[in-house]
């Protein structure tokens, strides 16, 4: 019979690491095995009870949450060939600075391993006890948050040192100013309640993991585009070998990234199928309240937010140029490799 409940301590189990995972004198999570394969961290018991539990809950006709990345497909700025313009004019700041808010906003993750969520179990109707929604609390999420954080108290880094380590690989220590990132990476709350049928703190709940699905999909996005920059010759003279191990340690992230999206989607495909208790003492069907929050943060994500934050990297960025002793020039071939269709390319 298959395993569906799960103790903290098997979901917190690691591989047995022929190696740890050193990267320039740092201890980062994870490890390698005989066959120096990478393996993430806590994932020996944790990847597996994805697997079974999205087995069970297709089995009971229900699928994970169909999203993927490429929902967030709105102009970015800068883009791959502005990173590589500005890299090439010698404008390193703003791929040291999206690299640095990377890894800042990695280590706000943590507080997933440090607050305790609301129990699901009173506001759905099913049991469930051996879905993934009823180990929230019981070890999937504070998994989450030391993949994010690390464990600092044990000098082992998560995926905030990670992204530092990568930075520094490619740039060397210090080379810019600290940055950093912006107070609120998801959508802003207005107070406006999208489903009142259930309680506040299970919607709260509910969208706080839509909106970190939304950031993981807006982080596996930016990989890409962060390992093409590293890989691209000529661009960090005298540190190409940094540069290309830098690119690895970004492809350990996404390979510990992958349960993250895995399990979220699993998480609001298993509320999906399920029904909640409403506070009027009815019941409600799990879909109908998942698809319409889903439906409101989507437009946000996909409508709202990427012009906004595009324009104001944009003008953040044309500030920056326009202090370069030759600006005009390079911010006139910066906005001729733009995503955005509005803005004026001109030289002088």
């Amino acid at each position: 019979m298959t395993q569906l409940r799960f103790s903290e301590a098997e979901l917190f189990a690691e591989h047995p690491f022929a190696r740890p995972h050193v990267v320039a004198g740092h201890r980062l999570h994870g490890g390698f095995l005989a066959d120096g394969t990478y393996q993430p961290p806590r994932a020996l018991v944790r990847s597996p009870a994805v697997d079974a539990w999205t087995a069970a809950l297709r089995e009971r006709g229900g699928e994970l949450l169909d999203a993927d990345a490429s929902l967030l497909s709105g102009p970015s700025v800068p883009n791959l060939e502005q990173h590589r313009l500005l890299l090439r004019e010698g404008l390193g700041q703003t791929f040291w600075n999206s690299l640095t808010v990377i890894g800042k906003i990695e280590a706000k993750g943590r507080l997933l391993a440090d607050v305790e969520f609301p129990d699901l179990q009173p506001a759905v109707v099913d049991d469930i006890g051996e879905m993934a929604i009823g180990h929230l609390n019981r070890g999937l999420l504070k998994a989450h948050g030391l993949d994010e954080g690390g464990l600092p108290a044990e000098g082992i880094g998560g995926h905030d040192v990670m992204w530092f380590v990568a930075r520094d690989l490619v740039f060397g220590p210090g080379a810019y100013p600290d940055v950093e990132p912006p107070e609120n990476i998801g959508r802003p709350e207005s107070g406006q309640r999208w489903v009142p049928e259930v309680p506040a703190a299970i919607e709260g709940l509910i969208s706080f993991l839509m909106n970190l699905l939304l950031i993981e999909f807006r982080a596996e996005i930016g990989f890409a585009t962060t390992q093409a920059v590293m890989r691209t010759p000529g661009l960090f003279p005298g540190r190409e070998t940094e540069a290309a191990e830098a690119a690895e340690v970004i492809e350990r992230i996404r390979t510990d990234e992958a349960v993250h999206v895995t399990s979220l989607r699993l998480y609001l495909g298993e509320l999906r199928s399920v029904a909640l208790r409403s506070i009027d003492g009815g019941e409600v069907p799990g879909a109908v309240l998942i698809d319409r929050l889903w439906g409101s943060l989507v437009h946000w994500a996909t409508v709202e937010q990427p012009m906004l934050a595009a324009h104001q990297q944009q003008a953040l960025i044309e500030q920056r140029l326009l202090a370069h002793p030759d600006g005009p020039r390079v911010l006139a071939e910066f906005n001729r490799r733009s995503d955005l269709a509005d803005v004026q390319v001109t030289a002088s």
